[in-house]
């Protein structure tokens, strides 16, 4: 991960020397400029600079001259402003104009890490959503489904293999996670995609109403049939059937559709006469077919006869990466939908969005993008829009973050080792960042400086 890199300009060199070791004490790469004219000259010839650090009152050109001129060749780049106590008012003033933000000197260095970190992390964050924004745009989704994940991308894959075949396929996943959307990307990647697509939910209905509804009935089957009725499957003809929910069906409809599963005939309620369909089968469940088998609740040779390809879809816990791109994706649709001004959502915020643990998948995360908007009082969602998933996380954080992902060699590891690569690895996580690092350890920078020196790390 490639450091990040400030500009510092000022024409005090003795405080420009300062700025410079501290900031790359906390692993930052940095350009120095002693004037506007020399810091623009140097933004000319160098791309990647990620923020700009400069003093208001300097000979020639000054701070804010210096923004502007940067404004005009650089758009938003996050710009802070350094001032004396005595300047505040014109401070003020720069961030009315577009500043980032102002440090008053002589500077608190730890304010001054912190207001970099957040800074570039919320510079990060717009342009990363500004692609994804791009790619929603250019209707970069795969048959309505959000998300370019790895683990998304190998299911999109399976879905173009699997479609154009007649297949059955069972779709595995919990509760929320979009199983019927992935049902309907299946039958458009098929070749029966002009013909219907029948969905009913077996855990909907009970036992009777879902064999009415499956298999259609005849006139006088029961109280109230006053006419004949074509069940789904009829309705499904030639096209696809989607069953969702398959494992809360009862063993006597179970029986009935594993008939109908390897002989392609039924009949409706109350007649004996079968009729014959094409259906292609889709089905899912948020069980554990296997376990239900062993219990008694599931007919075995349905489940082999259903399940010729299995697809599972994760978790929204197990495809964090596509949190962004679905928050954006319910920013735009809800702000349009309920007429409201919010077009964006802090860095600080999606932090909170994207550790929270979703126990309600994606439909959950459409309620709270939906009701956020809803309440938002300005154009960017903050924390505080998103408190009851704050608490919820803050709630998890007993259990440290990343510790279930560690695996332990066979013959163990000594604490020693352990401790020295958790440093490593939270190092570069944090980019070289000491102050951050050290937060994320939960340990002072006194005792992460000492650690580096004990183990020799650089």
């Amino acid at each position: 991960m490639s450091k990040r890199k400030i500009l510092i300009v000022d024409d005090q060199i003795n405080a420009l020397k300062v700025l410079m070791a501290i900031l790359a004490d906390e692993g930052y790469e940095v350009s120095k400029a002693t004037s506007g004219t020399e810091a623009l000259s140097i933004l000319r010839k160098e791309e990647k600079i990620d923020a700009v650090l400069a003093d208001l009152k300097m000979p020639g050109m000054d701070g804010m001259d210096f923004f502007r001129s940067v404004k005009e060749m650089r758009g938003s780049i996050p710009f802070i402003i350094m001032t004396a106590y005595g300047t505040v008012k014109s401070a003020v003033q720069a961030l009315k104009e577009g500043v980032t933000n102002y440090l008053i000197k002589p500077l608190d260095f730890d304010e001054l890490i912190i207001m970099l970190d957040k800074s570039i992390r919320e510079r990060e964050m717009a342009t990363e959503l500004e692609q994804l924004r791009k790619k929603m745009d250019e209707g970069k989704t795969f048959h309505q489904i959000i998300g370019h994940s790895q683990k998304m991308r190998e299911i999109f894959e399976m879905v173009m293999t699997v479609g154009p075949t007649d297949a059955s396929i069972l779709i595995h996943g919990e509760t929320g996670t979009g199983k019927e959307l992935l049902a309907r990307a299946i039958h458009a990647e098929s070749q029966r995609r002009d013909e219907n697509l029948v969905c009913i939910n077996s855990a909907a209905l009970t036992e009777s109403l879902l064999e009415a509804e499956l298999f259609g009935y005849i006139k006088g089957a029961f109280t109230g049939a006053s006419s004949n009725r074509k069940g789904r499957l009829e309705t499904a003809d030639r096209g696809t059937l989607f069953l969702d929910e398959i494992g809360h069906m009862s063993l006597r409809l179970q029986s009935k559709l594993l008939r109908f599963v390897q002989e392609m005939v039924f009949e409706p309620v109350g007649s004996t006469d079968s009729r014959s369909v094409d259906v292609r089968l889709i089905a899912a469940t948020n069980l554990d077919l296997q376990e239900e088998i062993k219990a008694g609740r599931f007919l075995s040779d349905l489940l082999y006869r259903i399940e010729v390809i299995s697809i599972r879809v994760p978790s929204l816990r197990e495809r964090r990466d596509d949190i962004p791109l679905l928050v954006e994706h319910y920013l735009r649709k809800y702000a349009e939908r309920y007429k409201k001004r919010v077009n964006s959502v802090s860095a600080s915020a999606m932090d909170i969005l994207s550790a929270y643990a979703w126990p309600g998948n994606i439909r959950e995360l459409k309620n709270c993008m939906a009701r956020a908007v809803i309440l938002s009082k300005g154009q960017t969602l903050q924390p505080e829009d998103f408190s009851d998933k704050a608490a919820a996380g803050e709630g998890a954080a007993a259990e440290p973050r990343g510790l279930h992902s560690l695996e332990l060699p066979e013959n163990g590891i000594r604490l020693r080792d352990m401790e020295i690569e958790l440093v490593r690895k939270t190092l570069l996580q944090c980019r070289g960042n000491k102050s951050l690092t050290a937060q994320s350890l939960g340990i002072s920078r006194k005792a992460l400086y000492e650690k580096m020196e004990r183990y020799g790390i650089t």
